[in-house]
């Protein structure tokens, strides 16, 4: 499988791809005098040019001229002027292209699961928070979100260490259903928003953990097979790091909110009150240009990365949990 690249590009003619930061490439990665000779690379390289000599007050003085978001650091303030430049340069190959390349809803999932202060080797994580937070990728507004709380059945009481983390008491699981039965709710659910048939959707994540590792061990703890829907999802560690060029050490949540200018809203380790900010960092991302993309997927149970020039197709429509044979 191809490594994914840095940047999202559109298509210029001759072959030619134009990226964000005024850089280009070619399909055969070899780069020539004539590379530089397109009219449209020449103005967006010295219109970055400016930008990236730009002060971050400057940057925020332009942007609110322009009446953009002017929250954020450095960075991210010169990746969204520059994204402004070339969105506006490209707005008419961008209106003429596929609207293929956008999804019509994300669902945010970041599970909740079973924990200890020192998980010992080999233990068991069992997922006790399902939530899943319905983005609107036009509106680019929250539509709706579902949440529930699953009864771990391998170890039955939950460790104060975890009732202290994620603020799910003993009486909530209690009262909870099964995994198996909380599933069905949630494909139920999914349903009833026409997801994978009216609509075009995918799974957005805050790494790869909750699909790869969560549910991946849930469903052999249920003896249920993984769930076609989620097999490809969104890492948005992935595409955060990819987007605004930043090392991994700077993709955890609060310093992705942080670096954008926002704080984080509601209880760390709520699932629901993570997706609700994983969705906020989402928007953010859309707005600044970033075409958010699945780029992981699980085959044979093994964690793949997913090509960004692999085509782009939503997930399927959600189906009933079935018994693992």
């Amino acid at each position: 499988m191809a490594a994914e690249p840095l940047e999202e590009s559109r298509p210029l003619k001759g072959g030619q791809r134009c990226r964000l930061d005024g850089e280009e490439e070619r399909e055969t990665n070899s780069v020539t005098a004539d590379d530089y000779s397109d009219p449209v690379y020449k103005e967006l390289a010295a219109t970055n040019g400016r930008v990236n000599r730009m002060s971050r007050e400057e940057l925020r003085r332009k942007l609110a001229e322009l009446k953009l978001d002017t929250r954020g650091v450095k960075d991210v303030l010169q990746k969204r002027l520059k994204n402004h430049y070339k969105q506006q340069k490209l707005w008419k190959e961008a209106s003429d292209a596929s609207t293929d390349t956008y999804y019509d809803y994300i669902c945010i999932i970041d599970f909740e699961a079973t924990c200890e202060e020192d998980n010992p080797s080999g233990y068991v994580h069992e997922i006790i928070e399902f939530p899943i937070v319905l983005l609107n990728t036009c509106t680019l507004q929250i539509e709706d979100t579902f949440q529930e709380y699953v009864r771990p059945e391998i170890k039955t009481q939950l460790s104060d260490f975890c009732i202290s983390l994620t603020g799910i008491t003993q009486d909530l699981v209690d009262k909870a259903d099964t995994f198996p039965q909380v599933l069905q709710k949630a494909v139920d659910w999914m349903r009833q928003k026409e997801l994978g048939t009216k609509y075009k959707y995918c799974i957005l994540t805050d790494g790869s953990w909750d699909m790869s590792k969560f549910l991946n061990i849930q469903c052999r703890v249920s003896c249920i097979k993984y769930p076609r829907f989620a097999k490809k999802w969104i890492n948005i560690r992935k595409s955060y790091g990819n987007f605004y060029k930043v090392p991994r050490n700077q993709t955890k949540l609060t310093i992705m909110l942080e670096n954008l200018g926002m704080d984080y809203e509601g209880r760390p380790h709520s699932g629901l009150d993570d997706s609700c900010n994983i969705a906020r960092i989402a928007v953010r991302m859309l707005q600044d240009g970033c075409q958010l993309r699945v780029n992981e997927r699980l085959h044979g149970g093994q964690l793949m990365p997913v090509a960004s020039t692999a085509s782009l197709e939503g997930a399927p429509v959600p189906q009933n949990p079935s018994v693992k044979n």
